[in-house]
């Protein structure tokens, strides 16, 4: 009878003690609140784009049953939008949603996280980042800055801008003043172009008053709402500078180390939410936004096989200087030619053969 009641009052007591383990102050405890602002190079008016801060915000709101707040401010109401990186980097805000090519005058490593001419397409950016190493290769970089930074949207292959006079040859980059970003104006410059790098809400004005003769941005999509049209005709392609453009997600240091590991692994998850999510949504906007684009009376040209070989070779030129100069870049540029070597071995098989034949088909109209 004694052994019996040892027994009862022990698994009672247990059990009493097992609950105090999870109890409500124990819960709280593990989702502390935590609010951040989160500063955007990009204006709100491009809601795509602009919308990938967004995104990451909610994800992580929602995630942390709403006790890990993001606010997202547009360029101009903390810091200008091309400032982004230096307010994660001195703590004046916790994160921000940029390019790292607009920082390219740091360092031009900064460059090859977003896109270098000729450089990776999506997939190949994407596969190099989440599979091959290249996240952990430029967190390693982006150190030395206070910063950790995740993948938070893409772009795809870009449109090569919009232009107030024709460029059939590559002596017509001549003279050429041209808003574009990052290493890219390293190129036009060698071409004989004067790159300016503006950000993407002050473009307009310029376009228009003929401070510049040129300006690239992204593609239709978000091109149509900035209204380049209105201000230049002839609308070339490819952008060969921006294969991709990756965007991310910058973070202080500081605040990434005092978050709890749980809000860490929440933040990885909320960021490939929005990394996922942007080029979706460019995909399914830019078709219908380019026929609405060509009908009001701009001008999709491709450049000509003239000009991108001799942008190719200037390019190439340009990054033999770098990698001789600066050993940071020249170990993410021979990553990044490792991984762009291997897939388009694979893709002229695969994507290329298949893409081919349904645009044809497209052209035959039985698509």
């Amino acid at each position: 009878m004694t052994d019996k009641f040892n027994r009862r009052k022990f698994l009672t007591t247990a059990a009493a003690g097992a609950g105090a383990g999870v109890a409500s102050p124990a819960i709280a405890q593990s989702k502390p609140t935590v609010e951040w602002r989160l500063v955007s190079s990009f204006p709100k008016s491009l809601d795509t784009i602009h919308g990938s801060a967004e995104i990451f915000a909610k994800a992580l709101h929602e995630m942390s049953d709403g006790n890990f707040r993001v606010r997202v401010f547009a360029p101009g109401e903390i810091v200008p939008g091309l400032a982004a990186a230096d307010a994660v980097t001195n703590g004046s805000v916790e994160a921000a949603h940029t390019c790292s090519y607009y920082y390219w005058g740091k360092d031009p490593t900064f460059a090859i996280a977003t896109a270098i001419p000729f450089g990776l397409n999506y997939r190949m950016q994407n596969a190099w980042m989440y599979q091959a190493g290249g996240i952990d290769l430029f967190n390693a970089f982006f150190e030395r800055y206070r910063i950790i930074a995740f993948p938070g949207g893409n772009t795809g292959t870009q449109m090569g801008g919009w232009y107030r006079r024709e460029v059939n040859s590559p002596e017509d980059w001549r003279g050429l003043k041209m808003r574009i970003g990052g290493l890219a104006g390293a190129v036009i410059a060698r071409l004989g172009g004067v790159p300016q790098q503006i950000a993407g809400g002050d473009i307009y004005p310029a376009l228009e008053k003929g401070t510049i003769d040129a300006a690239e941005w992204v593609g239709p999509y978000d091109d149509e709402k900035l209204g380049f049209s209105k201000v230049a005709r002839y609308y070339y392609y490819p952008g060969w500078w921006e294969g991709q453009a990756m965007l991310h997600f910058f973070i202080n240091l500081d605040q990434w180390h005092a978050l709890p590991k749980s809000y860490q692994a929440m933040v990885r998850s909320a960021a490939a939410t929005a990394d996922i999510g942007t080029m979706t949504r460019y995909d399914v906007q830019n078709p219908p936004a380019l026929r609405r684009l060509a009908i009001g009376g701009a001008e999709p040209r491709p450049f000509s096989e003239a000009v991108l070989n001799a942008c190719f070779k200037a390019s190439n030129e340009v990054f033999a200087e770098l990698c001789a100069n600066n050993a940071d870049f020249k170990k993410a540029y021979e990553a990044m030619l490792a991984v762009r070597g291997e897939d388009y071995l694979w893709f002229q098989l695969a994507e290329h053969t298949y893409d081919t034949f349904m645009m044809i088909q497209q052209r035959k109209g039985l698509v």
